[in-house]
């Protein structure tokens, strides 16, 4: 009797039963992580019973790796170029090729039923491999900033992909040859719920498709598409009953043309491209019941903007442009208290927002964070800031989990830096913050400062810093604290090899790091004490690079070093371009 009770026990006290069943409803990786470590058994349950894997980067471990330890998967996101990628800051033949995992997949995995691709290399016959092995079963497929594919891929997965619930093209770079993936996905799918070919510039398609679509699909939630002219899309909007998202489209005709347009009653996400104020009465009838506002292609001023967000009281997503202004922040702080995610990228400079209402500075920061208590996600570009405005923030903002700022260089002189006893209030006063960007100037932030961010960054996993610090001493600092940073991003850096190498050796939890801009020694050996089993090195020499300028004028561009490194448990890639160098150390020694 007691031997059968301890083969049934998986372990202190705990039956197999028991755990099997707990097991599932425990979602969070580092819990999971956590518990697989308890014993050999509870390893061996996690690894039957867990059902996503998110892979950060693609060459951390090898495709048959990934099938052993987790055969039963049914979800899986896999990241290929590093996030710089997005900013034409890599190489575009740098890697990240998604053909080895398809192989892997197409052989292996059967209970795949959700891949999501992101920033990664993909082949038209990976589609149509994936198509033929897994379409039976494939609900979800997210192509994610991707590219090196063409429309005549996803005809084979609009062909064979009957139960796919999402089809997920956002800002991929896809070749288009026609539109016939559309029209086979319109023949063959009924149960489709979100299709996004956003921002891909396909513009090829048959708007008829779409209304098959949506007539076919009556589950269909989310619609977003390239452009478009929205006069086009009435018949579809008539039959879209279910639809609650929206983006994309155009404005080609007269205004007045507009003004009859009848959106679905569900409506409660948009994203209207290239809408400009002749437009922006047809939104008015519904903006009520908004949650989410995409403006970031609209044609709207500062005026345009107040006048519109005060028509939205529930509102909880706005992505804009700075064009907002401190008075469009100010009108938000008034106007949407249950904000959640507001995101302001930079506005292109020929928009003429040279006067004072189309800049966001401290002053719309503290109206921000005063107005809307429940905020969790900022990412914001600023033509000016100062101490006390990021203490508002770490006074007001305590629900912030998420918080980037860029210091924009079209002022000439900033009102208050550096920033340091800023930045340690919001650190202090932000205790959920885990995502933390600041990307500053020469002097917004000194060595002081920056040992303050490792001080007050206890929670924090993911962190991007631009121009910070003075010397190695701040780095050092740095890395005295941030017990939990796991992928660290740097820009234009004043620190050494040397202290970059003893600093991530000190960042005891770090597995990502990527650098721009450091002082690079002459033979690269200091470099060498970062060296450690499972991490890989990688080098980018500095390269000149034609560039356009803000006037569309190609310009001879510096690119700085970078330096990539992360753990792996699949050893050194060996799909290196000439641009990328892996660090051999035994050549550094001889040399």
């Amino acid at each position: 009797m007691e031997d059968r009770n301890v083969r049934g026990m998986s372990g202190p006290g705990m039956p197999d039963v028991v755990l099997t069943c707990v097991m599932p409803y425990i979602d969070d990786p580092k819990d999971r992580d956590a518990i697989s470590l308890v014993c050999r058994r509870w390893y061996e349950i996690d690894a039957v019973t867990r059902k996503h894997v998110t892979i950060a980067l693609c060459y951390t471990t090898s495709p048959d790796r990934l099938q052993r330890r987790f055969g039963h998967l049914e979800s899986l996101k896999l990241k290929g170029k590093p996030r710089a990628a997005m900013f034409n800051l890599i190489p575009e033949d740098w890697g990240g090729y998604v053909t080895p995992w398809v192989t892997e997949i197409a052989r292996s995995f059967d209970c795949l039923k959700s891949l999501h691709f992101r920033r990664m290399i993909v082949k038209d016959s990976d589609l149509a491999l994936l198509a033929s092995s897994r379409g039976r079963v494939l609900q979800v497929l997210k192509l994610d900033k991707c590219s090196g594919f063409s429309t005549d891929g996803l005809g084979h997965v609009g062909r064979l992909c009957r139960n796919l619930r999402t089809l997920f093209l956002e800002e991929s770079t896809i070749i288009e040859k026609d539109g016939a993936w559309l029209h086979e996905l319109a023949l063959n799918n009924t149960v489709l719920e979100t299709l996004n070919f956003y921002m891909t510039y396909l513009s090829e398609f048959s708007v008829q498709d779409l209304q098959i679509i949506a007539r076919s699909c009556r589950s269909l939630t989310s619609v977003k598409i390239s452009d478009c002219e929205i006069l086009d899309l009435v018949g579809f909007f008539q039959d879209a009953v279910a639809l609650e998202e929206f983006g994309g489209g155009l404005f080609n005709d007269q205004p007045e043309r507009y003004a009859a347009l009848s959106f679905p009653a569900r409506l409660c996400r948009l994203g209207l491209t290239y809408i400009s104020e002749n437009e922006m009465p047809i939104v008015f009838p519904f903006a009520s019941r908004l949650r989410m506002l995409d403006l970031l292609y609209s044609f709207l001023s500062t005026d345009d903007l107040c006048l519109l967000i005060q028509q939205c009281p529930i509102l909880e997503v706005l992505e804009t442009r700075n064009v907002i202004g401190d008075g469009g922040l100010e009108v938000l702080g008034q106007s949407c208290k249950r904000l959640k995610r507001l995101r302001i990228e930079r506005g292109a400079d020929e928009q003429g927002m040279e006067d004072e209402g189309g800049l966001v500075s401290q002053r719309g920061l503290i109206a921000l964070a005063q107005g809307c208590l429940e905020l969790e996600y900022l990412a914001v570009y600023v033509s000016d800031i100062t101490n006390s405005s990021l203490e508002c923030i770490g006074t007001y903002s305590k629900n912030l989990c998420d918080f980037r700022l860029v210091l924009l260089d079209r002022e000439e002189k900033i009102t208050d830096l550096p920033l340091d006893i800023g930045v340690r209030a919001l650190l202090r006063g932000c205790e959920k913050l885990r995502r933390f960007a600041l990307y500053l100037r020469p002097g917004g932030l000194t060595d002081v400062g920056l040992g303050y961010i490792g001080q007050y960054s206890q929670n924090i996993r993911w962190m991007l810093l631009g121009y910070v610090g003075e010397s190695d001493e701040g780095l050092r600092e740095f890395s005295r604290g941030c017990p939990s940073l796991q992928k660290l991003e740097m820009r234009g850096c004043c620190f050494s090899e040397q202290a970059l190498a003893n600093a991530v050796m000190r960042l005891t939890s770090l597995r990502y790091v990527w650098v721009q801009g450091y002082r690079v020694s002459d033979t690269g050996r200091d470099i060498l004490a970062m060296v450690r089993p499972f991490w890989n090195i990688e080098l980018i020499p500095p390269r000149r690079m034609v560039v356009p300028n803000q006037h569309g004028e190609n310009v001879l561009n510096e690119d700085p070093a970078h330096m990539l490194a992360y753990y792996s448990l699949a050893g050194p890639r060996t799909d290196c371009p000439d641009s990328v160098i892996p660090l051999d150390p035994a050549r550094l020694v001889i040399a």
